[in-house]
């Protein structure tokens, strides 16, 4: 079993998941008493949080990295950046260490492809709603095309990611709020919705919704465990 190195903190609560999972699904392929052989960095959020309101993304870029080189130094085989906004700087964590980055966006594409869809919502951080480095990897790597909530929508799906998820407050009215989103997408013409923020399967569940959701979080961790007992195809660098 390869050791899995996870850049965690933005935010703990959905990184805990990220453990939870992981050591899940090594148990169900493992059996007994087995578990994820896992190194973890979790970096400070307010650090990332503040420089992605400045559009520091090298100031960003260069924290992950040293946070990359910290975990690889620690013995870790392969790696994930644990959130799907911080993938905007995937390139300059990668280029940082030796071992393989997974990409969230690309184990996500696969996800996606094995459903049969080509066309899906997207929903998380304005930078990821908004900016090509997800959107533009789904369609260049998988084909899949994105639909975005509308103006009034992202910014409210942001807020709630920022001001209630990362903080662990769960409410019923921004559940509601986000499911409604999710149907107005799916009225737009998608076959199904990614949460695209690891905070947001906190918030909605499978069961709150007829429409198929993609849990990023999940599916990530995921292929980490598949790279990590060597099965399926995962040669993200």
């Amino acid at each position: 079993m390869k050791t899995i190195g996870l850049i965690g903190g933005m935010s703990w609560e959905s990184t805990a998941e990220y453990y939870r999972i992981l050591n899940q699904r090594i148990a169900e392929h493992c059996g007994g008493l087995h578990s994820a052989k896992v190194m973890l960095y979790s970096v400070d959020f307010a650090d990332i949080e503040a420089r992605q309101r400045q559009e520091d993304w090298t100031g960003a870029g260069e924290l992950l990295a040293d946070a990359a080189r910290r975990v690889a130094a620690a013995g870790a085989d392969l790696m994930l950046i644990c959130t799907n906004t911080m993938h905007m700087v995937a390139d300059t964590v990668s280029a940082a260490v030796d071992i393989p980055l997974l990409h969230i966006v690309d184990a996500v594409g696969r996800s996606i492809s094995e459903c049969g869809m080509k066309r899906v919502g997207l929903l998380g951080t304005k930078f990821t709603m908004e900016r090509d480095f997800y959107t533009g990897r789904l369609l260049t790597a998988s084909g899949i095309d994105s639909i975005v909530p509308d103006s009034r929508g992202r910014d409210e799906v942001n807020r709630i990611i920022f001001e209630e998820l990362c903080l662990g407050r769960i409410l019923p009215e921004s559940k509601r709020f986000v499911i409604d989103v999710i149907g107005q997408l799916t009225a737009q013409g998608a076959e199904g919705v990614v949460l695209a923020c690891t905070e947001l399967p906190l918030l909605v569940y499978q069961s709150d919704t007829p429409v198929r959701l993609f849990d990023t979080t999940a599916i990530h961790a995921e292929a980490a465990v598949a790279a990590a007992l060597q099965y399926g195809k995962h040669d993200d660098k």
